[in-house]
């Protein structure tokens, strides 16, 4: 169970996180969590390319390490990255220590001030321990669906076409798990809204 488009009640339970990006522009803020991937990762760099899109990635440190050189063209081709932990902790599931640790292991390999919780999942505690120190926890407001496996292609397409709009965090995954659902939509999403005049930027650090 999991909302595609982010409540108010729940960015107003948790206003310290970034939901959401204020713009008086036609911009959407696109990201892409668990990699770096061989095959994802490239396919999303060349297809944002094709727009002159930039996005964020929110890199787990063990990715980092197996594919040094596919981070590298990240960060070469403009795009932002993000601490998404060294092996994609779950926040609610792991001691605080642990989940600290998880984030200064990612943080040696991922030089960058934002963070983006495993599976959305982490408590208060972690929260306020991290906050500004020196990370902006940055969540979304619109979640594509690519990781359900019982989603189909078009399902998840259309779940970023009808919900996103100027400011949007939307987040896909280049990810093995997500490919089929990603790789289908992901080039009809910068189309669509590329014809409409909106603009695709990275989260400013």
């Amino acid at each position: 169970m999991y909302l595609v488009k982010t409540p108010w009640w729940l960015r107003a339970l948790y206003p310290k996180l970034i939901w959401q990006i204020p713009a008086n522009e036609k911009i959407i803020y696109l990201s892409f969590d668990d990699g770096p991937h061989e095959t994802a990762t490239n396919f999303v760099l060349d297809t944002l390319a094709k727009f002159n899109a930039k996005a964020s990635f929110f890199c787990i440190g063990k990715n980092v390490l197996k594919y040094p050189t596919i981070y590298k063209q990240i960060i070469d081709e403009g795009h932002a990255v993000g601490n998404h932990t060294q092996h994609h902790a779950n926040g609610w599931e792991v001691s605080n220590e642990l989940y600290f640790k998880e984030i200064d292991q990612a943080a040696a390999l991922i030089k960058s001030n934002l963070f983006r919780p495993p599976y959305g999942r982490i408590k208060r505690a972690q929260i306020n321990k991290i906050i500004n120190n020196p990370y902006k926890i940055i969540m979304w407001s619109v979640l594509s669906g690519d990781f359900d496996l019982k989603l189909s292609p078009e399902a998840c397409c259309n779940n970023v076409l009808n919900n996103a709009k100027s400011g949007s965090i939307v987040v896909f995954h280049d990810s093995a798990k997500a490919w089929e659902r990603m790789s289908y939509a992901l080039p009809i999403v910068l189309a669509h809204f590329s014809n409409l005049g909106y603009r695709f930027k990275a989260i400013p650090n």
